[in-house]
């Protein structure tokens, strides 16, 4: 054996063992599964690595590309050479484009651990070619089937030594022989071909349908004449009784090749549908933003004083999210878009007290006092990061019970990761260009594909999940017109995008600044090409030195990405997006402008005091660029309910309007105020008093007073059985404007009551899977692991059979004195077994430095460090071997 195969690594352990830092750190970084809790050595490493649930993950985080390239692999000789590879992905006719590719997908997978060894000797993990190797219970997602080897495998060896016979080859003494025989025919390009000449046309259309996959067909007792040619021949094989399947060998031959009907080497472009000034995007975005904080305004407004009750399965009820639509002038999925974003963001919460009600949190007090940017800055922030989807409301789940808002069931752990992946695509146009929506979903389709191409739930979801990304990003003034806009490029963290001149709105495919369909994050990945894979060689195949050398794992660049900002940099992306925000957003105003028709219209967007007051004065009739408001006597009377004066009120309307206060409104208000409190409303259950005797004589002639059942207690007071607030109401709808007062006779004044729950936190997104490793975390885990590994494996020399089964050592306590003791003075390093004070036993390498008291102190290379350990909890030592 030549010292290169001897170096070569034996398995997947071997291979990571060969790995430098760096690309350990890759692994656990796109594996974090595998880094949970911290494997002992890289045995456990490459153990774990290998386990079905966590080769599923890593399987369904890779692109297309490097998923055909794995199950090629799986349909491959194992081992397999990186030629084999490229002809089953490239076919015989060769794609520079695959060929280009195909280092990156191998690269890939060398990376995440699903492939090792060198390019003559290629391996697919085992638990991944389980998974993708073609079966009849799992079709592959290639579409072949068994080899001759496997589908003849329970075939008698009198029916296999027909069939080489009739194929036309020599019958030879046993089974195994033959189906090797067999099977080099039909690897035999030249020979299939002259067997496949000779079949009947009816035959050749039968394999044409099978081709493709799926590899099975069914046929009766007695085959057709074309049907029993192919079976006898071997190019049809029974696997069951009535079902035949077409060999790998036979299927690849006819494909050319080819594993797949079409490799996908490269990413869909992501195209334009339109693209718009740069200017206009963000002051449409800026204007749906302020739209976005005065709408959350509204919607906690409507709650301040308790909102909706909390359903018992928990969430929304379908006739409150109505009236929350009904109130907020959109439709019920958009309210249940912004019912969730403020839930997100932590201003609204369940108040937790016996009759649960939804209600505004104190940090939507604090979040009222921040300026305008701000606020939007933290609601965008909360929907980008949250997995609570407000899509999925109104359908059913698992149980088929239907999804509320703010209702349990909404949590979708990848629905982060598409926003950040779709608005990082928009980044990618270039300013003003707004995306074709369905190269937007083909694109997140082709990097990360489901197993199979199936089409399921699962896959529709994301589908969705993009979709509603485009809508919700529209509604909350990150893009304007479909585009992503400057604010929003800046939330996510990209870099600013230059202008690209003048509008060419309209046109499809205007605006890209790559030609042939690539536009920025949208163009092929850099690392598509073979140099950035594997260094330099041949166009298309990556070298690896040989395989004597210790394999580097093929260094790519992921595709161009933009990782969702996190801690300090998510404040900068913040700070860095409000201050592009706040240029662009309305001046609040100190003024409107009264009209004659008991209207005021507010032309712009109100300081917070002005707007407060006038919402108690006047009841808004209209919204939009403009808000008209309109004086009636229930809100005037509303707001000396509330304390106010009618000085007070006309001294507030000539401050802040900017034309004269009309007559009309004037008598409004100082009619309601001279009736407003001349009856007063108590306790008796209730009484109502009044020192003008005429009017209580009124009342008391009005039929309908009849229902209040008053009766006269003096002159001036009449006594009813019902209580304070219905009197109140009562009078109030005959047209009175009665005042209520307090035991001692003074009038109480009626402040909207702003009810707010305890402190709440605002919910934590459900991750998907193990979040990734931070760089302190991963440094820790590569050195524990590197110091457990060479625990493992450093050579040691023998003492005694004890070590037969590769158990601790075994020594008595005066031999292991004295080798430690002797270690002190030579320097050398030894092996020993510990048991620490909670029984667990491990394996240590330490360098002796002292030895007294019972205790030795020692350099631990397994640990980086100096430890002193007990001489009696060591059960053994044993000297390194001198290699």
């Amino acid at each position: 054996m030549s010292p290169e195969a001897h170096s070569a690594p034996r398995s997947l352990a071997e291979a990571l063992r060969a790995r430098d830092d760096s690309s350990l750190a890759a692994l656990l970084r796109s594996r974090p599964d595998l880094v949970t809790p911290v494997p002992t050595d890289l045995t456990q490493l490459a153990t774990r690595a290998g386990t079905r649930a966590s080769v599923l993950r890593a399987l369904e985080r890779l692109d297309r590309f490097a998923l055909q390239t794995a199950e090629a692999l799986a349909v491959a000789p194992d081992p397999a050479s990186y030629d084999t590879l490229l002809g089953l992905m490239a076919g015989d006719a060769g794609d520079p484009a695959v060929a280009g590719a195909l280092p990156r997908a191998l690269g890939t997978l060398r990376e995440q651990a699903l492939v090792w060894g060198g390019d003559d000797r290629l391996r697919l993990v085992r638990t991944a070619r389980e998974v993708l190797a073609p079966s009849p219970q799992h079709p592959s997602p290639t579409g072949l089937g068994p080899t001759v080897r496997e589908a003849t495998s329970g075939m008698s060896p009198g029916r296999i030594q027909e069939i080489v016979t009739t194929a036309g080859l020599p019958s030879t003494h046993d089974s195994v022989s033959a189906v090797a025989a067999l099977t080099a025919l039909f690897t035999h390009r030249k020979k299939l071909a002259r067997l496949l000449g000779q079949a009947p046309e009816a035959a050749r259309e039968v394999l044409s349908r099978l081709v493709w996959g799926p590899p099975y067909g069914q046929v009766t007792a007695d085959p057709a004449a074309h049907l029993r040619w192919l079976l006898d021949r071997g190019l049809l094989l029974p696997t069951a009784p009535g079902t035949v399947v077409l060999p790998r060998e036979v299927a690849l031959h006819l494909r050319a090749g080819r594993a797949h009907r079409a490799a996908e080497p490269l990413p869909p472009a992501v195209t334009p549908a339109a693209t718009h000034s740069a200017r206009v995007v963000d002051a449409t975005a800026a204007g749906q933003a302020y739209t976005a904080l005065a709408t959350v305004e509204e919607l906690l407004k409507e709650w301040d004083e308790g909102g909706p009750a909390v359903l018992r399965a928990g969430g929304l009820s379908v006739r409150d999210l109505k009236r929350t639509a009904v109130a907020l002038d959109v439709s019920e999925p958009v309210a249940a878009f912004w019912v969730e974003l403020a839930y997100a963001a932590g201003l609204i919460a369940s108040d937790g007290e016996a009759d649960e009600r939804y209600a505004a949190t104190p940090a939507y007090d604090e979040w009222l006092e921040q300026p305008p940017a701000e606020r939007w800055v933290r609601l965008a922030q909360a929907w980008l990061a949250a997995t609570r989807t407000p899509g999925l409301v109104g359908g059913r789940d698992a149980k088929d019970r239907t999804l509320s808002a703010l209702g349990p069931g909404l949590d979708r752990s990848a629905a982060p990761e598409v926003r950040h992946r779709v608005l990082s695509l928009l980044a990618g146009l270039g300013p003003g260009a707004a995306p074709d929506a369905e190269s937007v979903l083909a694109r997140l389709r082709w990097e990360r594909p489901l197993r199979g191409g199936r089409r399921d739930d699962e896959e529709d979801l994301r589908s969705r999940l993009a979709r509603w990304t485009l809508s919700e990003a529209e509604l909350l003034g990150l893009t304007g017109r479909g585009a992503l806009s400057s604010h929003g490029r800046a939330l996510l963290g990209a870099p600013p995008a230059a202008d690209p001149g003048p509008s060419t709105a309209g046109a499809p495919g205007a605006g890209s600044s790559t030609a042939g369909g690539g536009h920025g994050a949208d163009a092929a990945p850099a690392d598509a090409a073979p140099a950035d894979a594997a260094g330099t060689g041949a166009p298309g195949r990556p070298v690896s030195g040989g395989p004597g050398d210790k394999l580097p794992v093929h260094r790519h660049r992921a595709p161009d990405r933009l990782a969702p900002p996190s801690g300090p940099e998510q404040a900068v992306a913040g700070a860095a997006a409000a201050r592009l925000l706040a240029p662009l957003l309305p001046e609040p105003l100190d003024h409107v402008l009264l009209q004659a028709d008991l209207t005021a219209v507010a032309p712009g967007p109100l300081r917070r005091p002005l707007a407060d007051m006038l919402g108690v004065l006047a009841d808004v009739e209209s919204k939009g660029g403009a808000t008209v408001y309109r004086f009636t006597p229930a809100s005037v009377r509303r707001a000396l309910d509330a304390g106010r004066t009618a000085a007070d009120l006309h001294a507030f309307l000539t401050e802040h309007s900017r034309t004269p206060v009309p007559q009309p409104l004037a008598y409004l208000i100082d009619d309601v105020a001279r009736r407003h409190g001349r009856l007063r409303v108590g306790a008796a259950s209730a009484y109502v008093r009044c020192d003008d005797d005429a009017l209580l004589n009124e009342i008391l002639a009005d039929k309908r007073a009849a229902a209040l059942r008053l009766r006269r207690l003096a002159p001036t007071v009449l006594a009813a059985p019902a209580d304070p607030a219905t009197l109140l109401e009562g009078l109030r709808a005959m047209g009175y404007a009665p005042a209520a007062e307090s035991a001692e006779g003074d009038v109480l004044i009626a402040r909207a009551h702003a009810h707010r729950t305890p402190p709440r936190t605002a919910p934590e997104p459900v991750p998907e899977g193990p979040p990734p490793p931070d760089a302190t975390l991963l440094a820790a885990a590569i050195r524990a692991i590197r110091a457990g590994d060479l625990a493992a494996t450093t050579p040691r020399k023998p003492v005694g059979e004890s070590l037969a089964g590769g158990e601790l050592p075994r020594t008595s306590s005066a031999e292991t004195l004295a080798t430690v003791q002797a270690a002190v003075l030579t320097g050398d390093s030894l092996w020993i077994g510990y048991v620490n004070a909670e029984g667990a036993a491990s394996q240590r390498v330490i360098s002796p430095v002292r030895v007294e008291g019972g205790f030795v102190t020692a350099y631990d290379h397994t640990a980086d460090e100096v430890r002193t350990y007990p001489l009696h909890r060591i059960t053994g030592v044993a000297e390194l071997a001198e290699d």
